[in-house]
């Protein structure tokens, strides 16, 4: 049993696919999530795409505090509204070396008639901290199918341009 603990954990220390840390959640939106008119309030659906963000990337770090650090322009495709489904599908796809970029597909699903929209897409940015708040090295992604390459690629892609406009100096 030591043997085969020792054999799991040498092995988590390489590195996780994409598909070992994604997520989906659902919720059922309420009226205390919504305006008078019956629409969700941006701030709601941020809140979840936030939540999910964290747990995948948490799901990839490990033991290390989880800090969203940016969230890409966030349109708002579709409305949302209250008896809607909110399902959010999130998964890892670009690591650096605390930072982390996490991909979150949004859609609102109308129960009465069973019909999902799609009503935006964000790629949030996480940052991997220690005890101390310092940034702490994460496992790198292991990359086994195109896609995954494709997205990991993209991400890289994404994360420069958002160092850039930082005034971050990319090297």
């Amino acid at each position: 049993m030591i043997i085969a603990l020792k054999m799991v954990s040498a092995i988590s220390q390489k590195g996780k696919r994409p598909d070992e840390s994604k997520s989906e959640t659902t919720i059922i939106m309420l009226p205390s999530d919504a305006n008078p008119k019956g629409n969700v309030f941006g701030g709601v659906i941020l809140k979840h795409l936030d939540l999910i963000a964290g747990l995948v990337a948490k799901r990839h770090a490990g033991h290390a505090n989880i800090v969203t650090a940016s969230i890409d322009r966030m349109t708002f495709l579709k409305p949302v509204y209250i008896g809607n489904a909110l399902i959010l599908s999130a998964r890892l796809n670009y690591v650096k070396r605390s930072s982390m970029e996490v991909e979150v597909k949004i859609e609102a699903e109308d129960l009465d008639i069973g019909e999902r929209v799609l009503t935006g897409t964000a790629f949030v940015t996480v940052v991997a901290l220690d005890e101390h708040r310092k940034p702490i090295e994460v496992i790198p992604l292991i990359l086994n199918t195109d896609e995954d390459k494709k997205r990991f690629y993209e991400g890289e892609s994404r994360m420069m341009t958002r160092l850039k406009g930082a005034g971050k100096v990319v090297a």
